[in-house]
């Protein structure tokens, strides 16, 4: 007969989350990788403490619990969304019984999936991008011809007409938004056009330094911290400074003057999430940009990367949305979390060493 300490050790060295439940509603048994899936810190009173309590932070997870206890079956491969890390859980319930067959306990499996379903929303996002710019490069070709020929036509009356004042200002206005449609025509272009990177091995903090430097205004406004560990990228050194510049100057023009600017930039060892689904995890560097602005609503948030979306009187809409494109071309994620009144942070994570068969080493 084997020990019961090393059924105890069987359960603790999983690599799902355990969560094992008495009939009278107290934790019996807790893994490492659970409390790391769920958020929790390990307290010495968890264990034979009611669940309802050691879970407190996890409402939904309590829930399921709750109305597992009453059910004549229960779910397997469900999943869930926990609210306040914002993880998404696979999980599979079982009743425990004693010899007797009398129901004892419960046990919860479960599994964090928030990478798997990053992943898969990062494939169909590269396919959504591809059928978007098929259209919208056909469309934005067949405008500029037309945008030119009236920016020409309107210069050459212009010439003709000096002597006229109330048409040369008409005739200048006409110059003036040719020229701005157009600008946004190549805009959408540069949007919708394959990105072929040139990678190498690069410093992400010194992209860090000379993105702070290319900055039209605002470099004052901008701190920035690196971790001692952060390893070399793989990475196109030009896409990326682009990339910085714009979350930075975005993150300027929100704020009043005087804000400050957090950059952060860490290094997330391989294997480091065990308890996640999927192949394991490859070394990332991950780069944080937060701000001290007013937040972005809701609503807003759902839209922020999609195309021509935009909360600027002048903006395209565009430029969170190449900001997206050119992470996924790195196989990175980007993220962004806000709220009315608490500023807004973007976090871009990288692989250290993209999988991307699009990259192309110099």
């Amino acid at each position: 007969m084997l020990p019961d300490r090393f059924f105890r050790h069987l359960v603790l060295n999983l690599s799902n989350g355990v969560l094992a439940i008495t009939r009278d509603g107290r934790v019996a048994a807790m893994n490492n990788i659970a409390y790391r899936v769920l958020g929790l810190p390990p307290q010495s009173g968890d264990i034979g403490g009611p669940y309802s309590e050691v879970l407190k932070e996890c409402p939904e997870v309590v829930r399921v619990l709750q109305s597992a206890f009453e059910a004549s079956s229960l779910a397997n491969r469900a999943e869930l969304r926990l609210r306040r890390t914002g993880r998404a859980i696979g999980y599979t319930i079982s009743k425990i019984y004693d010899d007797a067959h009398e129901e004892v306990g419960l046990t919860l499996f479960f599994k964090d999936l928030t990478r798997v379903e990053q992943i898969e929303e990062r494939e169909r996002l590269r396919d959504r991008l591809a059928t978007l710019g098929e259209m919208a490069a056909a469309i934005a070709h067949e405008v500029k011809n037309p945008l030119t020929s009236i920016e020409i036509m309107a210069g050459t009356l212009r010439r003709q007409l000096r002597d006229q004042p109330d048409a040369m200002e008409t005739l200048g206005e006409i110059i003036k938004e040719s020229k701005l449609a157009n600008a946004i025509v190549v805009e959408v272009l540069e949007f919708v056009r394959p990105i072929r990177l040139q990678v190498d091995r690069l410093d992400v903090g010194n992209i860090v330094y000379d993105a702070i430097e290319g900055l039209e205004r605002g470099a004052s406004q901008v701190e920035v911290r690196i971790a001692g560990d952060v390893p070399e990228l793989t990475a196109d050194a030009h896409q990326l400074r682009q990339l910085f510049t714009n979350l930075m100057t975005n993150a300027i023009e929100a704020m009043e003057p005087g804000g400050r600017v957090n950059v952060k930039v860490s290094h997330v060892p391989e294997d480091a999430e065990p308890a996640s689904a999927g192949q394991p995890m490859s070394a990332q560097v991950t780069i944080e940009v937060r701000d001290e602005g007013p937040g972005i609503s809701e609503d807003d948030l759902e839209r922020i990367f999609s195309p021509f979306f935009t909360t600027k009187p002048k903006g395209t809409g565009l430029g969170l949305s190449i900001v997206r494109k050119v992470v996924v071309a790195h196989d990175g994620i980007i993220e962004v979390r806000s709220a009315p009144g608490l500023g807004t942070s973007f976090r871009v994570t990288l692989p250290v060493l993209p999988a991307s068969a699009s990259l192309q080493k110099d």
